[in-house]
């Protein structure tokens, strides 16, 4: 499962930066403008709000485990999903967290 999650974490990093980009490129550099286009109509507002909530969920799962296994590398997840999106972030995390456990004997 490890290359599946990494793969999709690629493509989630890369695919929806595609848009972005494009996005960009004929609407100039403003990243409030960008905010603002988010929220043109109800239906895309509502997607805002459920990728913000989901972003928010998988972000205190991360805190909490990264509390209790001490595995802080795992924080980068957090800042893939706010700095790219969820669809890289989740399955960043869910590669990061699938890593085979080190024998400590």
């Amino acid at each position: 499962m490890r290359p599946l999650f990494l793969g999709l974490a690629i493509w989630g990093a890369i695919h929806p930066m595609y848009y972005f980009i494009t996005w960009f490129r004929a609407e100039g550099w403003s990243l409030g403008d960008m905010v603002q286009a988010w929220h043109v109509n109800a239906a895309s507002s509502g997607l805002v709000w459920d990728l913000t909530i989901a972003a928010t969920a998988l972000s205190l799962w991360i805190v909490a485990e990264v509390i209790r296994n001490r595995k802080f590398f795992h924080l980068v997840a957090i800042a893939a999903t706010f700095g790219i999106g969820v669809s890289c972030g989740l399955p960043l995390y869910l590669y990061l967290r699938s890593a085979p456990a080190r024998d400590n004997r």
